[in-house]
């Protein structure tokens, strides 16, 4: 074999074997700078997610008030099931009220976000202030619907006295109900925007071309939405329906803020209920139960769980749709 011609293959030999290692030790900065930018946000779950998942489940099986622990097995989970009236009253209104508010937020939404997707003038500054409540703090969001609906030169008293709706003001806040429509009416508020926004979006993927077609063979304006618009959104509505229920069934600091389970407890929603008992507050137990409120977050934690794989297996259908 001619001697430069083993020269040149030892050669290129060498020189690929330099790129190999180039390559893999690019590959490897890469991927250490890649692990050190998402170091924060993991280091972030497994402090804020992961610990006290693991937390809640070590002490939901002791009686434990921040100082001594005593180990009672099932105790806590019996007193849920057997005793504790209260847990499964504050968990029905939680029902009550996500399911309730939800029968018109999401409609709104996705009628707003239909309107929007069309020629509308100024439908950006639209976009904008609709999406606004969700950007503000639910402590103001709760003190101005406080403020709305207060019983004595509240805003929506005195209009409706103005147009003579009502004969005397009413106590929004004296009574189950009423409380309950101002907590819903103040998170319809709050969340039917970011919800526009998801449904605008999935309209916007919808193939222009289709509603063409089907304004050549005649549909109207509501045959389009319904037998083009609802089932080319439906992926989009199951997701957006199970991240509402969710959000709503674990809706806590707008009802602190407005009514504080008032009167008499009659609107307390489990996350506040627990609340109350892992750091005594309002009128909760007179000593923390930090056991006890561990053992009422894991069932209900697994409640939300059962609810959202029902949820998920009654609408398997509409993931299919496209």
């Amino acid at each position: 074999m001619n001697p430069s011609s083993n020269a040149y293959t030892e050669g290129l030999s060498a020189g690929t074997n330099r790129n190999r290692r180039s390559r893999a030790s690019q590959m490897t900065r890469i991927a250490v700078q890649s692990y050190l930018m998402l170091s924060p946000q993991l280091l972030g779950f497994l402090v804020f997610t992961i610990y006290p998942v693991f937390w809640v489940l070590r002490w939901a099986w002791y009686d434990y008030d921040s100082v001594q622990a005593t180990f009672i097995g099932f105790g806590n989970f019996e007193r849920i099931f057997m005793r504790d009236e209260r847990y499964w009253q504050s968990l029905l209104n939680t029902v009550v009220l996500a399911f309730g508010k939800l029968t018109v937020e999401i409609p709104l939404a996705l009628l707003l976000a239909v309107l929007l997707n069309g020629k509308v003038r100024g439908r950006n500054l639209f976009r904008t202030v609709f999406f606004m409540p969700n950007i503000v703090s639910v402590a103001v969001i709760g003190l101005l619907f406080y403020f709305l609906f207060a019983t004595f030169e509240g805003i929506v008293n005195n209009v409706l006295l103005d147009l003579r709706a009502i004969s005397e003001s009413v106590n929004w806040f004296g009574g189950k109900w009423t409380s309950m429509f101002v907590i819903a009416t103040a998170s319809v508020w709050e969340n039917f925007g970011i919800n526009m926004l998801f449904f605008l979006a999935g309209l916007q993927s919808v193939p222009k071309d289709l509603y063409e077609a089907a304004e050549i063979d005649g549909a109207s304006r509501v045959q389009q939405f319904t037998r083009i618009t609802l089932p080319m959104l439906a992926p989009v509505i199951q997701v957006v329906l199970m991240l509402a229920i969710i959000g709503s069934l674990k809706v806590t600091d707008l009802v602190l803020v407005l009514t504080n389970g008032q009167p008499g407890g009659s609107t307390e929603v489990v996350m506040t209920y627990i609340f109350k008992y892992f750091f005594r507050y309002g009128e909760g137990p007179e000593a923390l139960q930090i056991g006890y409120a561990a053992s009422m977050g894991l069932v209900t934690a697994v409640l939300i769980g059962l609810i959202t794989a029902a949820y998920f297996w009654m609408t398997r259908r509409m993931s299919k749709i496209y």
